[in-house]
């Protein structure tokens, strides 16, 4: 048998082998708070007088614009730092209404990808809205809706607030159902604004529970920016999230992210605390190797060198856009969390 045979014979049994192999596939989920994606036009209808151009903030085309490509290099980065590429889906808050995620999707850096957007404007005072941006070639979306999160203030007057987004769809052929959430703000105090996230995680236990009430298997992702750490109570106690496998009950979620959280590690500081409001919760099922479905392999905030204050009494500190009216020309005052999930 002479070599050309020889090798012909060896490619055949190659191709054969390897399609005897499970595929696997490997996909980022995250989320961002963009802070602030503002356009520079006034709206009458909210509060977004301080991100014009006459504003003390001198709000511009120009600085817009460098705060998009800001914005889609951390997203784009977040994929390549895994070698996965761009994540497949991600959850976004923080934005002022769906033009500033058109700009977004088609900055030099994210075209590629052709990010579809699912976003609905909120009844939050300022204008800022929670959205969810995917690639369509990994994630078909079937539905969303963007559930109203209703909370008074201490004389029972309405406080309108961001929605909560869910969307459902399938993730390379896998139903999944993604929680998109910005909880109140802790301003006034973080104890005299307790009840203001207590409400929102009852609002998103609701959700997961009558999700898993159709569905017992239901593979739920719930994500945001919850203005509250994994040790506290509206995560532990009303969002029922474990943060270690034993907190895990029968009708438990269990929190991604936590695990960072106890090395000390966080998407925001302040007084030179790390906490971890970003946060990624899942269903149990999620955390499952044996499911044949997709499943975490790896938990990770994005928080790269080039996206942290380099000098001066914040070092270290994420870089912001502004602190105050004073332009830095920054990222956000967050981190991004994402997770990367692995199907055979």
């Amino acid at each position: 048998m002479n070599n050309v045979i020889k090798g012909l014979l060896f490619l055949l049994v190659m191709v054969v082998v390897c399609s005897c192999q499970p595929s696997v596939e490997q996909r980022v989920v995250g989320f961002y708070n963009l802070e602030n994606l503002f356009d520079t036009m006034d709206d009458p209808d909210v509060r977004d007088e301080v991100f014009t151009p006459e504003s003390e903030k001198k709000w511009d085309v120009n600085r817009y614009q460098r705060k998009l490509q800001n914005m889609a290099s951390v997203i784009s980065g977040i994929g390549a730092a895994e070698v996965v590429g761009a994540p497949a889906v991600l959850g976004l808050c923080e934005m002022e209404n769906r033009e500033v995620l058109e700009d977004l999707v088609s900055t030099d850096r994210l075209k590629a990808f052709n990010y579809q957007i699912i976003h609905q404007d909120s009844p939050d005072k300022r204008g800022i809205d929670v959205a969810l941006i995917y690639r369509p070639e990994i994630f078909k979306p079937e539905s969303y809706r963007a559930v109203p999160l209703f909370i008074q203030g201490e004389e029972g007057e309405r406080i309108y607030t961001r929605d909560q987004l869910v969307v459902t769809g399938a993730l390379d052929g896998d139903r999944m159902h993604f929680i998109v959430n910005h909880w109140p703000s802790r301003y006034g105090g973080k104890e005299r604004s307790i009840p203001l996230r207590k409400a929102a995680a009852e609002l998103t236990r609701s959700l997961v529970d009558s999700i898993a009430s159709a569905d017992a298997d239901a593979r739920i992702v719930v994500m945001g920016d919850l203005n509250d750490d994994p040790v506290d109570v509206s995560v532990k106690k009303y969002l029922k999230a474990g943060v270690t496998s034993q907190q895990i009950g029968s009708d438990s979620l269990f929190n991604a992210t936590a695990p960072l959280f106890f090395e000390g590690r966080g998407t925001l500081c302040h007084r030179d605390f790390w906490n971890l409001f970003d946060q990624i919760i899942v269903t149990p099922n999620l955390m499952d190797a044996n499911s044949g479905k997709h499943h975490i392999v790896k938990t990770e905030i994005y928080d790269k060198q080039y996206l942290r204050q380099q000098e001066g009494d914040y070092s270290g500190y994420p870089f912001r856009t502004f602190v105050g009216n004073w332009y830095h020309g920054g990222y956000s005052d967050h981190f991004a969390s994402y997770v990367v999930l692995k199907k055979k």
